[in-house]
């Protein structure tokens, strides 16, 4: 199926002309912008997304991993619909809230409480916090390029180059204009995917880390996975100079059903959750071991770690990802396993026909393409030159003229809601960028 990008007298291209008098550059999320303008979605069914104009396509990056049933699952939908009915947020706890975490206890072996908040960029802030509160130390350490949501210090180091990133070790570089020389002070970049490098690391800072903060596949680090022994090289680490290791899941857990951790065998002291255990809204959670969990506890007086929010634990929230959780069972995530291998396995045989390099990375329902001979093992190898970033923006736009949406880094993030038929168009809507691909030469 052929779709045309928008054109200038579009709804989308109205809407962003409008959005320009309101909101700085026009929108409100950096990673939804795209030239000449975004395009508007209007509503979601299944796998789809219909634009303002009508246009339908097959949404393959899931509002960035979060909608994991694609949208307007009946089973989500019924309790939303029961619950607006009786309230959407209080000044008080509900049971909604316990049931949520009593499900993420029993899948994930390392959490023994939870607290929620209401975005991953909070829930990665919190367990920082939590580290530092139950440690008494102040730094912490996290891996070049990866991204674990807005906070100066998990921003470390996310975008860094060749010209600023540093040769014997990783420097710690800010990312937003203005980060105090404080916070990058603070901030241990160690490398990925290099056992010794980043053992070293962490015994250099020992006496000073609060914890260790890592995704064992991190997406903006090239969505290549963690190798097993760099994380038990870490949790050994972390063990021996008496820091926390803490698990980034807040996409990886989409990879099982008790998340990323027994696929890896390493056990996290705190995990970061969000996007598909809020069914759909807006959430993030914290959970661990029970001692370090204590520091949020008010029961003997102001906790160590004070911590509120508004709409955390919002019965809307904690009852669509009740369902949603429901909804991943083992069936399901063989599903998505088996698409995921599909959609790979087309890719990498387009790559093929077509004489064009890249290389396929991903597990589960996730993957990303690199166009590159070389290998890709950790940031600095998936960093892109022109030539290589040019050929993956017309890689995405050759997906979004054909239906397919896609993130503009090359992320792509499957549903439960996609069938057989879907898997076919968007291998073959794959076929076709690749080719434009291939003729840029």
């Amino acid at each position: 199926m052929t779709v045309a990008y928008p054109s200038d007298d579009s709804h989308s291209r109205k809407l962003f002309e409008r959005a320009q008098h309101y909101l700085p550059g026009g929108n409100t999320r950096t990673t939804v912008f795209m030239k000449p303008y975004p395009i508007y979605a209007v509503r979601g069914k299944g796998c789809r997304v219909w634009d303002a104009d009508g246009v339908a396509r097959i949404d393959c990056i899931n509002n960035f991993t979060s909608q994991i049933h694609g949208y307007a699952h009946p089973a989500i939908n019924e309790v939303i619909h029961e619950q607006i009915e009786l309230g959407t947020a209080f000044g008080m706890p509900t049971a909604s809230e316990i049931e949520l975490a009593s499900l993420l206890c029993d899948r994930v072996a390392s959490i023994d409480a939870v607290r929620f908040m209401n975005s991953g960029t909070e829930a990665v802030m919190m367990a920082l916090k939590a580290a530092r509160a139950y440690t008494g130390r102040a730094k912490i350490a996290k891996v070049e390029g990866a991204y674990h949501g807005s906070y100066d210090y998990s921003e470390v180091s996310l975008d860094s180059t060749p010209a600023n990133w540093g040769d014997a070790h990783p420097a710690s570089v800010a990312y937003a204009a203005g980060t105090p020389r404080g916070v990058t002070d603070d901030v241990i970049v160690l490398p990925f995917n290099d056992p010794d490098g980043a053992r070293r690391l962490i015994h250099q800072h020992g006496a000073d880390l609060a914890a260790v903060l890592v995704d064992p596949m991190p997406n903006r680090a090239g969505l290549v996975p963690a190798s097993i022994d760099y994380l038990r090289a870490i949790r050994e680490a972390v063990d021996e100079v008496g820091a926390l290791l803490i698990f980034d899941e807040v996409i990886s857990f989409r990879l099982g059903y008790h998340g990323a951790q027994p696929l890896w065998g390493v056990s996290a002291d705190l995990t970061t959750l969000g996007k598909v255990i809020g069914g759909g809204f807006p959430v993030g959670a914290v959970g661990g071991r029970r001692d370090i969990m204590e520091v949020f506890s008010p029961i003997g007086g102001k906790p160590a770690l004070p911590h509120g929010g508004t709409f955390s634990a919002n019965p809307i929230t904690m009852r669509a990802g009740v369902a949603a959780l429901k909804l991943l069972d083992h069936a399901a995530f063989r599903h998505l396993d088996a698409i995921g291998d599909s959609v790979r396995d087309g890719l990498r045989a387009a790559l093929i026909r077509h004489g064009v390099p890249g290389k396929v990375v991903g597990r589960g329902s996730l993957l990303k393409v690199h166009f590159t001979e070389r290998d890709v093992m950790d940031y600095r190898s998936a960093f892109a030159d022109a030539t290589e970033a040019r050929r993956l923006e017309t890689f995405n736009r050759g997906l979004l003229n054909r239906g397919v949406l896609a993130a503009s880094y090359g992320l792509m993030a499957l549903s439960t809601a996609m069938n057989g038929d879907d898997v076919a168009e968007i291998v073959a809507a794959m076929e076709g960028a690749v080719e434009d691909v291939q003729r840029l030469g």
